[in-house]
């Protein structure tokens, strides 16, 4: 674990300092509340609340961010989960892409627990005037606790009603080693009630209700205020 640590750190120390070698760069803040954490149509929460804040460093071009995060869950006895996520987002041919690298660490974790993990994820994009599509594929060969390698791969489409509203459905199949394949969908709106407060009602679902609780559907809202 503590090499996992070193790498990650490593890893983030890096990357903005490569950046800033070329560009000055900015951060933003992003703290916030929900009824359920919801990853991958799932939740890791135990379906109960949770909260959550991230710091952003962007370079100046745009091109290279670095992200800490942490998030209240619940899983292997762990109820703090901390994200390191570096990445790289250039412009092509009116595609957005988005690869990076996540180490994800599970805080006070029981004895014997995997409670640690790296995922890849890439995204693509593409925005037509009000609507907006993304394809995204995650993939991590050992993800937390006794599941193993698992592959994530989801196509969502978006569309911005207006300034302050906008919408989006999304489609996303999982298969994992040791651990349930499931079919997951959201579909929701989110608000803007000011330009630093947002608010976002959205509805999960799985096809693997039968694997626990925490595949059930559900109705999530979520409060986001950036700054």
């Amino acid at each position: 674990m503590f090499r996992s640590l070193t790498i990650a750190a490593m890893l983030v120390a890096a990357a903005p300092a490569a950046a800033f070698a070329q560009s000055g760069g900015s951060w933003s803040f992003e703290v916030g509340a929900g009824t359920d954490n919801r990853s991958k149509d799932a939740s890791k929460s135990g379906n109960d609340g949770y909260a959550y804040g991230s710091a952003t460093w962007q370079s100046g071009d745009g091109l290279f961010y670095v992200m800490p995060s942490v998030q209240t869950i619940q899983g292997g006895g762990s109820n703090l989960e901390t994200i390191l996520t570096a990445g790289y987002q250039p412009e092509a041919f009116g595609y957005q892409f988005d690869v990076n690298l996540a180490y994800k660490y599970r805080i006070d974790a029981n004895p014997g627990y995997d409670d640690d993990t790296w995922e890849v994820t890439g995204n693509v994009s593409r925005a037509i005037g009000p609507a907006k599509a993304r394809l995204q594929v995650q993939y991590s060969p050992d993800q937390v606790g006794a599941a193993k390698a698992f592959t994530w791969i989801e196509g969502r489409l978006g569309w911005t009603f207006d300034p302050k509203l906008r919408g989006s459905v999304a489609l996303g199949r999982r298969e994992q080693n040791n651990a349930p394949d499931y079919t997951g969908w959201n579909a929701g709106v989110t608000y803007a009630l000011t330009d630093a407060l947002d608010l976002d009602l959205r509805y999960y679902d799985t096809d693997a209700h039968t694997f626990g609780e925490q595949y059930e559907d559900a109705l999530v809202a979520k409060v986001s205020f950036g700054f």
